[in-house]
């Protein structure tokens, strides 16, 4: 790129300034990249991507303010925009605003609870306020508007490098010996976030607290009722195509097994593994899949070349690297060979009889088969699955994909059984997203089926359920689904 180039425009397209920012960003040239993307953005001012690399390079060149006005921009049009919650947090926790940067830590966790970053963020976050200021059982919140200890934090040793390696201790509150069904379902779901559910439950009710707003101009109720909002509906399962739960398991089991393998801090083969893996799950949620690829690809070379003695869970790691192949292939269009990685990922599993890894690789075969249209053989496979399945969620989301698949085949008695299964299981833990999501397929099987009534009943309880989680798109489709059916049936 010329000095000048500035002066007299873009000599190229925004693709090639973005792949320029990209290559200088990971070698560590953050100046320069900073400038690919400032005259990527001149071509397109608004592009949400653009301006998170810019700030993440912002934020490595310690211009946290600058930082903060790209990850801000990102947001303008979308609100939830995960990288640029990731963004924004991470420019506030430059800034020294640990507080405020817990706050967005914490709302990107509630939009992608899969991704490491925003839960690392959240530790690190609640870890220096804690350096700060001491343990926040000694601190008294003061009404001037100021959010100190928003997310009660609980003492604990700093783990820093070890925290990838050994699974995160889990701070449980003490719990009354009387809990009813809905509170015992929460408090499995929420885990350690159940206390934070708890703490912010009291933070309402400080009247003077709430009226106070950020640096930004929110107000800290919103802030709040926002995380609040979340940790009662739990968390989307489907985002990109991905179930979010095997994610999270798969990565909390390689953690236990490198834990059972190894009572010593860990050789250098498992560092260099653990490092890639997250680098690579890093850059394939964020969007530099060919990156992520690559570097899968070389990862796997390497530790194809190393005895079992070298790396004890050697068949894990190997089936990870296998699914992010095929996971990155996947998101770049290419089914056939995607397809061919998440089998060796089967193949290994059933092999060393790793039923989580075994899980993992008919979710990913399954979901192959169902983009591609073969629904006959994503049902056959998602099937085979049934019996592995882990608790209520994962039993939700696996029963309405086996339905829309047999829907897609007009089996429609088949779509409605499973999809009343999965409604089942939705109400059991009473999850609102995949009740909406459930009561929908049931209602359009009934519709096929000719039972317009009972169709529209689902469809109201899917409307009820879209107005509690404020979704506007699925209330105004079921809506007019809704008014097409009464029109039907009056006729």
């Amino acid at each position: 790129m010329s000095d000048n180039e500035g002066e007299q425009g873009p000599k190229s397209n925004f693709s090639t300034y973005m792949a320029e920012g990209d290559q200088l960003f990971h070698k560590g040239e953050y100046s320069k990249a900073a400038e690919s993307y400032s005259t990527a953005l001149l071509l397109q001012p608004d592009d949400r991507n653009c301006l998170v690399a810019r700030s993440r390079c912002y934020v490595k060149m310690g211009h946290a303010e600058n930082a903060l006005k790209d990850a801000e921009a990102s947001l303008k049009d979308d609100k939830n925009f995960f990288k640029g919650l990731y963004q924004k947090a991470e420019a506030l926790y430059t800034m020294g605003d640990f507080e405020f940067a817990l706050v967005f830590y914490h709302r990107g966790h509630k939009l992608r609870p899969e991704l490491q970053e925003f839960r690392l963020g959240i530790q690190k976050a609640e870890e220096a306020i804690n350096n700060s200021v001491g343990s926040p059982s000694s601190v008294k919140l003061e009404n001037k508007g100021d959010l100190s200890f928003f997310h009660k934090v609980k003492e604990r040793k700093k783990t820093p490098l070890k925290s990838l390696i050994q699974p995160m201790k889990k701070d449980l509150s003490v719990q009354s010996q009387k809990t009813t069904k809905s509170e015992k379902t929460a408090k499995q779901l929420l885990g350690e976030l159940y206390t934070d559910k708890e703490y912010l439950e009291k933070l309402l009710k400080d009247e003077d607290l709430i009226k106070g707003k950020t640096r930004t101009g929110e107000k800290l109720q919103d802030v709040i009722m926002s995380c609040i909002s979340y940790l009662d509906t739990r968390t989307e399962f489907w985002r990109q195509e991905k179930p979010i739960y095997a994610r999270e398991r798969d990565r909390k089991l390689l953690q236990q097994q490198w834990n059972r393998t190894q009572n010593r801090p860990p050789s250098e083969p498992a560092l260099y593994v653990l490092k890639n893996l997250e680098e690579i799950d890093t850059e394939l949620t964020t969007g530099i899949t060919e990156m992520g690829l690559k570097k899968a690809r070389e990862v796997l070379k390497t530790v194809q070349g190393w005895s079992d003695k070298a790396l004890p869970n050697k068949t894990e790691v190997l089936g990870n690297l296998y699914s992010y192949i095929g996971n990155a292939l996947m998101d770049l269009g290419n089914m056939d060979k995607a397809l061919d990685y998440h089998r060796k990922d089967l193949e290994l599993a059933q092999q060393s009889k790793l039923m989580y890894s075994k899980s993992r690789a008919l979710d990913n075969i399954g979901r192959v088969y169902a983009h591609i249209g073969k629904f006959q053989q994503a049902i056959k496979v998602w099937e085979e699955k049934i019996p592995l399945i882990q608790g209520g969620l994962e039993k939700a989301w696996l029963y309405h994909e086996i339905g829309r698949c047999y829907l897609e085949l007009k089996r429609y008695v088949k779509a409605k059984d499973y999809g009343i299964h999965s409604l089942s299981a939705a109400d059991d833990i009473g999850d609102a997203k995949w009740q909406l999501n459930a009561s929908v397929l049931v209602a359009q099987a009934e519709l096929k089926l000719g039972n317009s009534k009972s169709g529209m009943l689902h469809f109201e309880k899917a409307l009820d359920q879209a107005k509690l989680l404020q979704d506007n798109d699925a209330r105004d489709a079921i809506q007019k689904a809704l008014q097409e059916t009464r029109e039907q049936v009056s006729q």
